[in-house]
């Protein structure tokens, strides 16, 4: 084996793949295990107890795939072209969803790729372990991406990097294959630029590089199953699946790449959907209409208690009321609290702002 020649082929074959960039590490993570035990230490991680659960497994690579030597981190961008999130954004009318999440689920498209780039790695040199993950397993992904050099940690938590920003997909191949390393990037070129942190519409960052996650529209929308704490509904806007404002701030993000990725492209117009129309979709509609989609992750109920929320921080319109009042009496209580929520924003009886 030539591992120079080898990791050149490998870079090759992930281009081919759509893979826009490919870094190598090895399995010390550097101080990134410390930062997660100390974010969960402070109760950070709100009710995703898997985060506790498998904690361990996430600080150490090795005890997750025994033997493991070399990890390749992956990043593929998703920035559909053609977009103006802030003109959705500006609109009360319409749903806002998350750009990583209108087109195909990215678990469906980059998993097979990177198993395809471990098959070509298994093909030129046979007798070793290749295992490939994208958020699929205890995996600390944008750390082993900074130690890979592929960018560093930024203010908002998410990785940065000068020559993409940061909306991009990341995966990952674990290896016993003793490939040549890449220098981990170890300057933070966020310098004084506050951006990030001053634009959260939760306030959900505690300080740079330290997220609330039980205060971040993305969890709220996304993870979280209850009822959406009342002081924080207004200021969700018509985010209804995720929220990118922290990235659509980010100076590095004029470097941000178009998605070569057909997959990626947003599907049933919900890059900018009618709040009206989203809300009166019925189950089986939703099912049909996120089929294959990262949406489904919420589920139903949570789709109509988060566009509920959006509506109700909506303009005030007969038509909205109307929608309302409409689904009412055919949801469970926790949809008709929320609908409830919406009704008093939208005939002018201010609820309170507290739990």
């Amino acid at each position: 084996m030539n591992p120079d020649q080898l990791v050149t082929d490998i870079r090759s074959w992930a281009a081919e793949l759509g893979f826009d960039r490919i870094g190598i590490t090895d399995t010390d993570l550097g101080e990134h295990p410390g930062h997660l035990r100390r974010w969960l230490a402070a109760g950070h991680q709100a009710s995703m107890t898997w985060m506790d659960t498998h904690a361990e497994l996430r600080c150490d690579p090795v005890q997750l795939v025994p033997g493991t030597l070399r990890i390749l981190a992956a990043r593929m961008h998703y920035a559909p072209p053609d977009d103006d999130p802030l003109a959705v954004l500006r609109r009360g009318d319409l749903a806002y969803v998350s750009r990583y999440a209108l087109g195909r689920d990215y678990h469906k498209v980059i998993r097979p790729r990177l198993a395809r780039l471990a098959q070509r790695m298994d093909e030129a040199i046979a007798g070793y372990g290749y295992r490939a993950f994208t958020d699929s397993a205890p995996v600390l992904e944008k750390a082993i991406a900074q130690r890979a050099g592929l960018g560093w940690i930024g203010k908002n938590t998410l990785l940065l990097s000068r020559d993409a920003g940061s909306l991009f997909f990341l995966g990952e191949i674990f290896t016993d294959l003793p490939l040549p390393v890449d220098a981990p990037e170890t300057r933070d070129h966020c310098g004084s630029c506050r951006a990030c942190l001053d634009i959260c519409p939760t306030d959900a960052f505690v300080g740079p590089k330290q997220l609330d996650a039980g205060r971040c529209i993305s969890y709220l929308t996304i993870e979280h199953r209850g009822a959406i704490p009342k002081h924080l509904r207004a200021a969700m806007g018509n985010r209804v699946f995720g929220c990118d404002d922290c990235q659509l701030v980010c100076p590095w993000n004029k470097f941000a790449q178009h998605t070569r990725e057909d997959d990626f492209h947003p599907r049933h117009e919900l890059e900018a959907g009618d709040l009206v129309e989203l809300f009166l979709w019925s189950e089986e509609t939703f099912l049909a209409r996120t089929a294959g989609s990262a949406i489904r992750r919420t589920g139903y109920n949570g789709w109509l208690r988060n566009l509920a929320v959006a509506l109700g921080n909506a303009p005030p319109t007969a038509r909205i009321i109307a929608a309302l009042k409409a689904r009412r009496d055919g949801v469970d209580a926790m949809i008709r609290e929320h609908i409830d929520w919406a009704l008093a924003r939208q005939s002018g009886a201010a609820p309170a702002d507290q739990d």
